[in-house]
């Protein structure tokens, strides 16, 4: 499975982006899928996650309320659409596919596209 992640840049705070992961897997509806970010010299941090059909899905306290992440099975891509971007938002943001459905084996992972909020 490869996992191809964009849409990240430079966006001013309170702005907004859209991240996308296209997945190049024959079955991507059985895959969970995931948002994780990492800060350089820190710990890569779970963000998002969405089940296989996509009805139910968590996220990470910081960032409920701004963040959505839904997916698209007919595309194989899974989206992160971020709101009320703050400057602790930084960091390069990674996509993973879990083939289990536990939401904890994240067994594929993107390439990481980075977003920046600054003014």
């Amino acid at each position: 499975v490869q996992l191809q992640a964009s849409g990240g840049g430079l966006v001013q705070p309170g702005g907004s982006l859209r991240l996308s992961c296209a997945a190049s897997a024959r079955s991507f509806s059985n895959y969970v899928m995931g948002w994780f970010r990492q800060v350089p010299g820190e710990e890569r941090e779970f963000v998002a996650v969405i089940t296989w059909g996509g009805s139910r899905s968590n996220y990470t306290n910081s960032v409920k309320g701004r963040f959505t992440i839904s997916r698209d099975n007919a595309k194989n891509t899974v989206y992160l659409q971020m709101s009320n971007l703050k400057p602790e938002d930084t960091a390069v943001y990674y996509c993973a596919a879990d083939p289990t459905g536990s939401g904890a084996e994240w067994a594929y992972w993107g390439q990481g596209t980075l977003v920046t909020v600054s003014s």
